[in-house]
């Protein structure tokens, strides 16, 4: 079971650098310095998009309008580290704990 929640872990933190990422890009293709017609950055842009937009669009609903300012990528980012947190403090003590 340990083994399965360091899993768990693992995927959460690379999410967390996926998120970064797409952050960082978008800013970079906002303020022109990279280009989206290179093939690299469209097929990077591409699938971090695909990544990130299942989690994303569902709290994009429920944000208000920030004329522009989107900030769905913090409250992901927040409900990673609620979700870390809670593995890391509660489950996986008791996982250990009960030695399974």
């Amino acid at each position: 079971m340990r083994a399965v929640l360091d899993i768990i872990l693992i995927l959460l933190q690379l999410y967390w650098w996926v998120l970064l990422i797409m952050i960082i890009m978008s800013w970079l293709i906002s303020f022109n310095v990279i280009n989206t017609r290179n093939q690299f950055v469209a097929a990077v842009w591409r699938v971090v998009n695909q990544l990130t937009e299942p989690v994303l669009n569902p709290i994009r609903r429920f944000m208000p309008n920030l004329s522009g300012l989107d900030l769905s990528p913090l409250i992901a980012f927040l409900l990673l580290f609620f979700i870390q947190s809670i593995i890391g403090y509660y489950i996986y003590p008791a996982v250990v704990r009960a030695g399974i």
